[in-house]
């Protein structure tokens, strides 16, 4: 099965980039499951109902999301009622929401588990490496899993890549907004890449305004983060070819779309 996963949607640019292409990039690479990170994806910052519901409508099939997941009140019955979102398994049980869920495609299922980097992040989650060790006797009974593992150092990802290596189908990072050039296999048959990347506005820094970035880093002073009003886009992504029968990753191939 092939399976393409998005880097970090960002605002609505990113929402209409997604729409405009994604379509077509499924059946050109026959796409057989399609997951994006949206937890940017409303105008403003975070997530919201309508940004999650035009990214399905738009050919995403599931939709993980990171440290910004809790920054609109309006997601939070959304999280419970919604099948095909998830939110970092690592954060507190009792908040809004699932860590990980399992997507039926009939011949297949494939569980999704959505995890937070501790690194230059929120300290009051769980270590995101025994939240994996203690979820994976659960997860194990499917032979497809997909992690998306959403944290700043890239040293972190890595070192999660190759402590699942063999375990799960796939890791990739995501929430640095920037694609890295390191896809691959690993040794035991994990498909693996720090950071998906971005889709949104090409012309900006991380999908905002690069004025706005600039004035804050100059003067220290606290800004709202506007997206450029842009139809120049661009998606980045990943395929993973995993072998459905063995849950192991056969190859890899990086998307960059303009």
């Amino acid at each position: 099965m092939r399976i393409l996963m998005i880097g970090d949607v960002v605002g609505a640019p990113g929402c209409e980039f997604v729409r405009r292409r994604l379509p077509t990039l499924k059946k050109l690479k026959g796409v057989d499951l399609c997951i994006a990170n949206g937890e940017n994806s409303a105008v403003g910052n975070g997530i919201l109902p309508g940004s999650a519901q035009h990214l399905f409508d738009s050919g995403v099939d599931f939709i993980t999301t990171g440290n910004h997941i809790y920054n609109r009140r309006e997601i939070y019955p959304f999280l419970d009622e919604c099948a095909d979102i998830v939110r970092p398994a690592n954060y507190c049980a009792e908040n809004p929401g699932r860590g990980f869920a399992v997507i039926d495609m009939g011949r297949t299922q494939a569980a999704v588990l959505n995890l937070s980097g501790n690194a230059f992040l929120s300290d009051n989650m769980e270590n995101v490496f025994l939240c994996a060790e203690r979820l994976l006797p659960e997860l194990s009974k499917y032979k497809v899993i997909i992690v998306d593992l959403h944290a700043e150092s890239t040293g972190e990802k890595r070192a999660m890549g190759f402590f699942l290596d063999g375990k799960v189908s796939v890791v990739a990072g995501t929430h640095t907004h920037v694609q890295t050039a390191d896809d691959q296999v690993l040794p035991n048959g994990t498909g693996y890449i720090t950071d998906l990347g971005m889709t949104g506005p090409k012309q900006s820094v991380l999908g905002v305004k690069p004025e706005i970035i600039i004035g804050r880093m100059r003067t220290g002073m606290p800004a709202r983060f506007d997206v450029p009003d842009t139809q120049e886009c661009i998606l980045n992504g990943c395929i993973f070819d995993v072998d459905d029968k063995t849950g192991k990753c056969m190859a890899t191939e990086r998307i960059y779309i303009e």
